[in-house]
């Protein structure tokens, strides 16, 4: 694992939302629970986890979409629809971005994969780490460590 050469940009499909990552991700992910299967039209989506501060819409509005109740807020190119990030009321620090919105991907690699326990039998992530909903809160600060390293030690 690597960290990616910063800044990135990237935008969804149509090019009409474009956006800069400028810090490096504190984790990344897979997920394959079944609301994340049925809003990437795939097997599982993909996340890294970047710091708010370091995290900017350069052009477009991206509106909310998936789920439109909860804490949970999935936001999409209002034309194309491209799933572009999600924000977590409570959590106003983070960000998790769609990694395959970015115009540079070679460095993704997810480390957590989550909900394996909804996972479609041919799904393989590679992840190092696997659970089969979400990691408890309290393991949360190692895992991040543990990302740390693993892209330390790249």
């Amino acid at each position: 694992m690597k960290h990616p050469d910063l800044p990135l940009e990237g935008g969804c499909r149509c090019g009409r939302v474009r956006l800069r990552v400028s810090a490096p991700p504190l984790a990344t992910f897979a997920c394959h629970c079944t609301g994340c299967q049925r809003m990437s039209s795939s097997a599982y989506s993909l996340s890294a986890m970047v710091p708010a501060a370091g995290f900017e819409i350069l052009s477009g509005e991206p509106v909310r979409g998936g789920l439109r109740e909860g804490a949970i807020h999935h936001f999409s190119c209002p034309d194309c629809m491209s799933w572009l990030f999600t924000r977590w009321e409570g959590m106003d620090g983070l960000v998790n971005i769609r990694p395959t919105m970015l115009d540079d991907t070679a460095w993704f690699a997810p480390f957590i994969e989550t909900y394996t326990s909804e996972k479609l039998p041919f799904a393989e992530t590679g992840a190092p780490r696997s659970y089969p909903k979400f990691p408890g809160e309290d393991e949360f600060p190692g895992l991040l460590k543990a990302y740390a390293e693993a892209v330390a030690d790249g």
